[in-house]
């Protein structure tokens, strides 16, 4: 596929060009950063307005300094997140999403979107495999229901 800019990231597939697998590289890196345990939510609470340290750590709660710190550290690393030091007499740091940010939330809302036009049938898929009844599934699956209420279409307008 000569001049494509699709790739597949988690595949076992030789790479046609260096450049494809350094795009490989950065998607899979970009996605460890997200999938950590607070990258989506940190994203999430800078998404709403710029946010400066202490506001971060109020509106998430339970997360340690140390690692909202790495967190914020690891999302400017990767892009996507811009920090702003005002440089005044008293310390103010203010993080803001990128373009890059933006857009990757709106992707994460819409495969969001996508999961509940389709739990049901993906739900159903899983159930009619044979000896794969799992005793947790009826509440992961209502956890993961409780979540997508939780992310609403309004919300990335």
């Amino acid at each position: 596929m000569s001049g494509s800019t699709h790739f597949e990231v988690s595949g076992d597939a030789a790479p046609s060009s260096e450049a494809e697998e350094r795009a490989r590289h950065l998607a899979r890196s970009v996605f460890t950063v997200v999938s950590t345990k607070w990258g989506l939510t940190v994203l999430e609470e800078i998404r709403q307005r710029p946010r400066r340290f202490r506001e971060l750590k109020r509106s998430i709660g339970t997360i340690s300094d140390k690692v909202l710190t790495q967190t914020l550290r690891d999302l400017e690393a990767h892009g996507l997140i811009h920090r702003h030091d005002h440089r005044s007499a008293n310390p103010r740091v203010d993080y803001t999403l990128t373009d890059a940010g933006r857009d990757l939330v709106s992707t994460v809302h819409g495969l969001c979107d996508w999961s509940r036009t389709h739990l049901d049938d993906l739900l159903d898929a899983l159930r009619m495999r044979p000896g794969q009844e799992d005793a947790g599934q009826e509440r992961a699956v209502e956890d993961f229901r409780d979540f997508l209420d939780t992310v609403r279409p309004e919300d990335f307008a």
